[in-house]
């Protein structure tokens, strides 16, 4: 039954893309984000319904979608490059066979990010998208959050849709994409159109942000703690009331705290002494590995060059119960661990070059909306209000991406990707509204200055 209510929307939506083919971008968006063919149980698993989507979105746009405003800008262009050098990489890569595997999905997420500009062309299509991209997060957040409220949960053992630790579906990953999309959130109880602002919008927003901050508790991912007091402190910015604030969210805090398992306890107290937890120590020791590999491999290994790293590092082992515990070091050595960082992700696989690519492609979505929100700020019109608020949402979604990053390696995450996507057609669409408002004041000053030719000229023929 799980099967065929997936592929009668499915169907439904791609019948609906005949005539509006912005759709099936949405559709590709859904299906990305969700995996049904990783939740169904027999003929959706064995069908191509990504492959399926990702053909119409591009097929569509190609044969059926206007084209206006279609331009390369420079963060597709950093896209591009990105891709090029992942397919070189991969062809020169330490472990071919495991690069390859995860070349087949890098690949369409980057290539997606670059095609995702080209079809947002209005404001209609812009909320569209990320309405699209919200309520798919929602779909995993929401059953997350009510397992969490329940007394579900744990380290390792919240089950989400599919029985698998990977994508979205990795619970710090989860838990990052969920605290950076809270903005977002936020911005349609005051600017949708596709849900006008009414207090059953704002209602259920609220219980979304509210299950979107029970992940990095259900989950017990320590990222995404870090996550929520950086956003936290972000914010401070665009609050009138600070003070209020942080009493607010402190006091909040203090509520929440007699709430919380024991176990999360122990798992949020690693942060602040990395040195006893073993997943932390190793990924200190990673990091100085990929750090002397790029120093040998400036150019990168290919995806999965982690496999070839091996290490040994000392960590302390607490023995005992109350006051008589005793501390004890050993020697561990580790072979073939993950990178646990976008940074050193990008560092390790791609090296230098690669690494600087995606700096930029950070670094200059930020800048841009920052742009954008300084730009547009304060303007009056209903129809031009929505931009500096989204910008700001979006500027914010990036900043917590690149914070959980530094712990994660989700360099390629296609969420995030799609975040940046809908960053560049925002800036696009400015830049086109900037662009008609200057050619109607130059025509504008045209037409006044035709007027006072003509009147001079009247003039003059009448004293003649």
């Amino acid at each position: 039954m799980i099967d065929l209510v997936f592929l009668a929307f499915i169907a439904y939506v791609l019948l609906l893309g005949i005539r509006r083919p912005f759709v099936w971008v949405l559709l590709y968006v859904y299906i990305d984000i969700i995996a049904p063919q990783r939740i169904g149980y027999s003929l959706i698993t064995s069908l191509p319904v990504s492959l399926i989507a990702f053909a119409a979105a591009f097929g569509g746009w190609i044969v059926l979608d206007r084209k206006e405003g279609a331009r390369l800008t420079v963060r597709q262009a950093l896209l591009v490059m990105l891709l090029a050098y992942c397919w070189w990489t991969t062809g020169n890569a330490d472990f071919p066979e495991e690069a390859a595997t995860k070349w087949d999905w890098v690949w369409k997420a980057l290539l997606f990010a670059i095609f995702l500009p080209f079809t947002l062309t209005t404001r209609a299509r812009i909320e569209g998208l990320a309405l699209t991209l919200v309520l798919s997060v929602a779909t995993i957040v929401i059953g997350t959050g009510m397992k969490t409220v329940l007394g579900g949960g744990g380290y390792e053992n919240l089950n989400f849709f599919v029985n698998d630790n990977s994508g979205i579906y990795e619970s710090s990953t989860l838990a990052t994409v969920a605290i950076a999309l809270t903005p977002l959130i936020w911005w349609f109880t005051r600017f949708g159109t596709v849900f006008r602002p009414h207090w059953t919008v704002t209602t259920f927003a609220v219980l979304l942000i509210f299950a979107c901050l029970m992940v990095p508790i259900g989950t017990e991912a320590r990222t995404g703690l870090v996550c929520i007091a950086v956003l936290g402190v972000l914010l401070l910015r665009y609050v009138k009331r600070r003070v209020l604030y942080v009493a607010a969210a402190g006091l909040a805090g203090l509520m929440a705290l007699p709430f919380l398992p024991q176990s999360y306890y122990e798992r949020m107290a690693t942060i602040t002494a990395p040195s006893g937890d073993e997943s932390a120590s190793t990924r200190v020791a990673v990091w100085e590995w990929t750090i002397d590999y790029a120093g040998e491999n400036p150019f990168g290994g290919g995806f999965d060059a982690y496999r070839g790293n091996s290490f040994t590092y000392v960590m302390p082992v607490r023995e005992g119960e109350g006051n008589t515990v005793s501390v004890t070091y050993k020697q561990v050595t580790d072979e073939g661990r993950a990178y646990h960082s976008a940074i050193f992700e990008l560092l390790g696989e791609q090296g230098w070059p690669g690494l600087a690519i995606w700096l930029a492609l950070q670094g200059l979505g930020v800048w841009q909306m920052e742009r954008i929100i300084r730009r547009w700020k304060g303007a009056g019109d209903e129809r031009e209000a929505w931009i500096a608020p989204m910008a700001v949402a979006l500027q914010l979604a990036s900043l917590v991406y690149v914070v959980g990053a530094l712990f994660q390696g989700i360099g390629y995450q296609p969420v995030m990707l799609m975040i940046i996507g809908l960053q560049i057609g925002l800036h696009t669409y400015c830049r086109r509204l900037d662009s008609a408002r200057a050619g109607l004041e130059r025509s504008a000053r045209g037409g006044a200055g035709r007027a006072r030719r003509a009147a001079a000229s009247g003039g003059a023929v009448a004293a003649g």
